[in-house]
């Protein structure tokens, strides 16, 4: 069986959990049987959650936490020093990290990871295209560039869809995320 797991790691209140949910939805649309479920600590803004998606071509009869990650999101680099995002991370994987940093500047705090490291600076997109800081759209655009989990362009059509229903009083912010999640695609980068 086909299964790709990947572990978000952010802050409560960043959107990681949503971004897992979104990237859910779209794989379920793609036609693959999908997983999301968070992790709390304490629930409150600024602490660190964590939240999973576990994507097949397969019905999956796996219920457990993920251990071993094919991709591992960070979408706060300042978990990078107080939590340990490698863990159990494959050496085949790749991580995928919210920072203005490179992968080369961000490995000393990988504790010895040898495998792929990609960065997208999530701020600055978001700033541009979102007018406020919203990383986990272009984290969600990220891995799904990254990890070819979905098609890209079903990918973008499914989240038009998607921002469509969620802001359908607003519309001027759909373009705004579409934007973001093509940048973000774009300027991901090893």
């Amino acid at each position: 069986m086909n299964i790709m797991e990947i572990r978000w790691h952010g802050r409560g209140g960043q959107g990681a959990k949503t971004a897992s949910l979104l990237l859910a939805d779209a794989a379920f649309m793609a036609g693959k049987y999908v997983q999301s479920f968070p992790e709390y600590g304490p629930e409150r803004s600024g602490a660190p959650i964590t939240a999973y998606n576990r994507i097949s071509d397969e019905r999956c009869s796996i219920h457990s936490n993920i251990y071993e990650p094919d991709y591992v999101v960070v979408v706060d680099e300042t978990l990078l020093e107080s939590v340990d995002v490698t863990a159990g991370l494959k050496t085949e994987g790749a991580f995928v990290i919210n920072s203005s940093k490179s992968a080369d500047e961000l490995r000393p705090s990988l504790r010895g990871y040898q495998g792929k490291v990609y960065t997208v600076d999530a701020g600055t997109i978001s700033r541009k295209y979102l007018g406020d800081y919203f990383p986990n759209t272009p984290m969600l655009a990220a891995i799904v560039a990254i990890s070819g989990c979905v098609e890209q362009e079903a990918f973008m059509k499914d989240m038009e869809e998607s921002f469509s229903h969620k802001f359908a009083d607003k519309p001027q912010v759909i373009k705004g995320n579409l934007e973001c999640l093509a940048a973000a695609m774009q300027e991901v980068k090893e």
